[in-house]
């Protein structure tokens, strides 16, 4: 290197983002005010400008600082004005420069510049060895590159000049601005061979990367383009035979397979089975099985789940204002989800609610899933008969589908729904299967995560779903079913309980139906009383619900026909509306007789009181039996007359007198069939007053089972009669004393205006019922 003494002045434009070399001749904008008229000057003199890189770009006014030392004195050959105020700038460089002084003018920037000459101080040798070295490695890059840098290497084969050669390779090669000025500041020729050498090694070991991606990507794009095109054919060849669907079938179930939230042993499961779907025909009864199987899978919720209400007040409040009453339901419900909230997870429950017909069961379960924020599915057992119904049938049949379960979980769309198995206790058998037996892995939550339905063939959990059943009758349910299950009894609605519910819910609920607005029909008190009390009989609300739609109608056509703006019910003119009283209660005798005494009795609509009458005839010591009695009842007839022979000495009844005497007991309403053990102590007590001539009580009522040595045994459905009891104006109720429990359960607004007296004995019966003995 030799530095030439002779400084010049030259107008400086700083270059952003690119550096120009000597030999170089390149195109650049310039768009910089003071730049322009830096131009402009160089115009004026001798052409010549000093372009010099700056380090940062983003800097619009760079001082010396933020230049490069090291720059190159370049002749302008041509400028051009383009719009925008911009100006383009052909120049050529001539060599490098050293910036030694950088002063500002008064519109543009000048500087003070040593210019730099080379010369080749390096051995001939030694100069042809780089030569060679620099023409090998241009040819490697170009062997990577391919016909792009042919005409590069035919002009470096054609130089003998190492300067010009490593100018030129750095002018035609993509290496970065920040490169080229390294080389710009070496300024010994070693310096600049070893940097260009490695630039061009590096850069062809990138461009080797490069396209051995290129070839892989290729190989790839090449392998799904020839999918593409056999797939495309065979589109063509359905097309002409009129099975033109499979293919975009099969993409569109890929792409929900895509989509799909499930378990790997599912995905790969479907994969197989859309993979056999492309490759059988339209026409073949095998695609449509194969279709229905396919949507099956990609509709249920695997995965899916939606998020359960937190608010525990709101729930309650939700509950409340759906029923009233329904205590239990709702204490547990309420449970569960404070449970959830504190434990984050929790079991669901298993939850069966027992009780006469019309009392909620039903609604209730729909209300829990709103207060629970839970999707609702509601899948009624009532006929079932197939235990295929729920596991479902295995595909190899002709129209096989789902079961229940798994289809109730297509239709709710997640995995953690209310699921309501209404009308167990109606499920039954047959020689296909015990649909009973099939619900028992379904409900039991330590096997029902991996439920196997025949027809998804694929293991489905049950676990987050929440079962609720409803039954009738728990005698009916086989007892491992039973035990699965929690029981809550949903009893029988008092009468003023059947008020609340008219009242509040109801009444607004018919109006609405019937096209009545508020104000327009008014039932006064004592008219919803009487409508209970006399026109329906029914453990639940149905009955009055269809009343109440009765007078909603008859009250929107008298509206309409008579132009009245309100319709009022009362006691007075409810006849007119619903007729006459359907029901009248067989209420308690005014004096007390001998041989008949009051018995309760349970029955699917409530309770019920059944006056049980003896009559003592000559004869032959038989027993007669009458009222359509079951086996049972026959049973506890006949027990409660061995007890009465037993006893006979005490209440000094003659030894002969049931061999000389013929006994005969009836239940009225011979046309209902009775049957049970609760009518034991009834059928004694009567049996012994009409043989001693004792008059019974007329305001007693008794329900008990009866032994042979006169214990008094616990029985059922206590509320419901008790309640019938007080509805028949009985006053003291006699009722096994290990009841007591059941007793202490039932509301005091039932409880109100009875005596309860417990009995273990039926000498204490005798006692409480008999006047005198």
């Amino acid at each position: 290197m030799k530095v030439n003494e002779t400084i010049q002045i030259l107008a400086v434009v700083a270059l952003r983002g690119m550096t120009i070399l000597p030999d170089m001749a390149i195109h650049f904008d310039v768009s910089r005010e003071g730049a322009i008229h830096a131009i402009e000057q160089a115009m004026l003199q001798d052409k010549k400008l000093f372009l010099v890189t700056q380090k940062d770009k983003k800097i619009e006014n760079p001082g010396q600082g933020e230049l490069y030392r090291i720059g190159t004195i370049a002749s302008v050959k041509q400028v051009m004005k383009m719009p925008g105020n911009v100006v383009r700038v052909l120049a050529e460089g001539l060599g490098r420069g050293e910036l030694l002084q950088f002063r500002q003018e008064e519109d543009h920037q000048e500087a003070e510049v040593r210019p730099i000459q080379e010369e080749l101080t390096l051995p001939a040798d030694i100069c042809e060895a780089m030569i060679r070295s620099l023409k090998e490695g241009v040819h490697a890059y170009g062997h990577e590159v391919g016909k792009q840098s042919r005409d590069l290497e035919r002009q470096v084969d054609e130089m003998t000049e190492l300067p010009q050669l490593m100018n030129q390779i750095m002018i035609k090669l993509p290496f970065r601005y920040e490169e080229k000025q390294r080389f710009l500041e070496a300024l010994g020729l070693s310096d600049r061979f070893e940097l260009v050498y490695s630039l061009i090694n590096k850069e062809t070991e990138i461009m080797r990367f490069k396209r051995e991606l290129q070839e892989k990507i290729k190989t790839r794009v090449d392998k799904n383009q020839r999918e593409y095109l056999l797939r495309e054919q065979m589109k063509v060849i359905r097309e002409e035979l009129g099975e033109d669907t499979s293919g975009s079938d099969a993409d569109h179930f890929r792409e929900a397979l895509g989509k799909l939230r499930a378990p790997k042993e599912v995905k790969e499961k479907l994969e197989k089975e859309i993979h056999r779907f492309q490759n059988t025909g339209n026409n073949s009864s095998e695609n449509a099985v194969i279709r229905g199987y396919i949507e099956t899978l990609l509709e249920l919720p695997w995965e899916k789940g939606s998020r359960d209400s937190t608010d525990l007040k709101r729930a309650e409040e939700i509950l409340n204002a759906d029923h009233y009453g329904m205590e239990k339901v709702k204490e547990r419900v309420l449970e569960f989800l404070a449970v959830r909230i504190l434990t984050k997870k929790g079991s669901s429950p298993i939850l069966c609610l027992v009780g006469p017909p019309g009392t909620g069961k039903t609604s209730i379960a729909r209300s829990v899933a709103k207060a629970l924020g839970k999707k609702y599915v509601r899948i009624c057992l009532g006929g079932v008969r197939d235990e295929a119904e729920i596991r479902g049938h295995r595909r190899t049949y002709v129209g096989a589908m789902p079961g229940r379960i798994v289809a109730g979980m297509r239709q709710a769309g997640v995995k953690n729904p209310l699921m309501l198995l209404d009308e167990i206790d109606k499920v039954s058998s047959d020689y296909k299967g015990d649909t009973s037996s099939a619900l028992l892995e379904v409900l039991d939550s330590e096997q029902n995560n991996r439920f196997q339905d025949h027809y998804v063939e694929l293991p489905i959990d049950l676990s987050e779903v929440l079962f609720i059943a409803t039954a009738n009758d728990v005698q009916t349910i086989p007892r491992p079913l039973l035990d699965r299950m929690e029981i809550i009894e949903v009893s029988s609605y008092t009468e003023n309980e059947k008020v609340h519910i008219a009242r509040e819910h109801l009444i607004g609920k018919q109006m609405e139906k019937n096209g009545l607005k508020e104000g327009q029909l008014f039932i006064s008190s004592g008219a919803l009383e009487t409508l209970i009390h006399s026109y329906t009989r029914e453990a639940g609300v149905r009955q009055l619900e269809r009343k109440l739609g009765e007078v909603c109608r008859k009250a929107a056509r008298e509206i309409l026909e008579q132009n009245k703006k309100a319709v009022r019910l009362t006691e007075s003119n409810l006849s007119r509306y619903l007729g006459k009283p359907r029901y009248t209660f067989d209420m308690a005798n005014e004096t007390d007789e001998v041989g008949i005494v009051r018995g309760l009795a349970w029955t699917s609509v409530g309770g019920d009181t059944l006056q049980i009458e003896v009559n003592i005839m000559p004869g032959k010591g038989e027993i007669s039996l009458t009222g359509m009695m079951g086996e049972v009842m026959k049973e506890s007839a006949r027990t409660g007359l061995s007890y009465i022979r037993s006893v006979s000495a005490e209440y000094h009844i003659a030894k002969e007198f049931f061999q000389e005497h013929d006994i005969h007991i009836h239940i009225p309403e011979g046309a209902v069939p009775k049957d049970g053990p609760s009518a034991g102590i009834t059928m004694a007590t009567a049996m012994l007053s009409a043989i001693t001539g004792i008059p019974v009580y007329a305001s007693v009522a008794m329900t008990g089972e009866i032994t042979l040595r006169g214990r008094v045994l616990p029985i059922g459905g206590l509320k419901e009669k008790i309640l019938a009891a007080k509805s028949a104006g009985i006053k003291t109720v006699l009722v096994p004393a290990r009841n007591k429990r059941d007793v202490e359960e039932i509301s005091s607004e039932i409880r109100k205006g009875i005596q309860i007296v417990y009995v273990e004995q039926m000498k204490e019966v005798l006692e409480a019922a008999f006047h005198d003995h």
